[in-house]
Parts: structure tokens; sequence; C-alpha cells
């Protein structure tokens, strides 16, 4: 099964990252508001980054990872090209 990492833009201008095996499911979950908790009280807006080719283990090291980064350094990894979603 492939895993996917992803960031999503929220209505505050945050950036949330997550992983999972089907993107568009968890997008629509989180406008649903079914998705991660960390949207009561923000929405998401767009998926702005797109990373796939992960197994569970390796896309759980990359999802810690980016959510280490610095905003600036995000916004430079959404830039990149590493970014499947451009």
């Amino acid at each position: 099964m492939s895993w996917q990492v992803y960031i999503i833009l929220c209505s505050d201008d945050s950036l949330y990252t997550g992983i999972t095996t089907d993107v568009e499911r968890r997008f629509a979950q989180h406008l649903a508001g079914t998705g991660a908790k960390y949207f009561r009280g923000r929405s998401p807006r767009q998926l702005v980054y797109l990373e796939d080719g992960h197994d569970r283990s390796s896309a759980s090291r990359r999802e810690a990872e980016i959510k280490r980064l610095r905003p600036i350094d995000k916004r430079l990894l959404i830039a990149s090209s590493v970014n499947r979603k451009i």
C-alpha cells in the first residue's frame, strides 16, 4: 500500500501536515470536520503539498521531519520540485 505525505493550507494561513493512503478522502474528512482535531477552529483551504511513494513507516518519519521544519522552510518545500501537487 502506498502512503502519501501531504500539507494543507488552512483558513488562518497555518500549514497542517499529515499522512494517508487516499488524500482525496482524507481532505474530504477534514472538510467535513471528521478529520484531525487541528481543524476545530480553522478550516482546510487547499491541498498545497503532496509526496508519494512511502510505506507507513517512512511516511510517519517524513511527516515528523516536516512538522519540525520552520514555517518558512515548509513554504520552500511546497515550492520545491519534490512537491507532486504542482
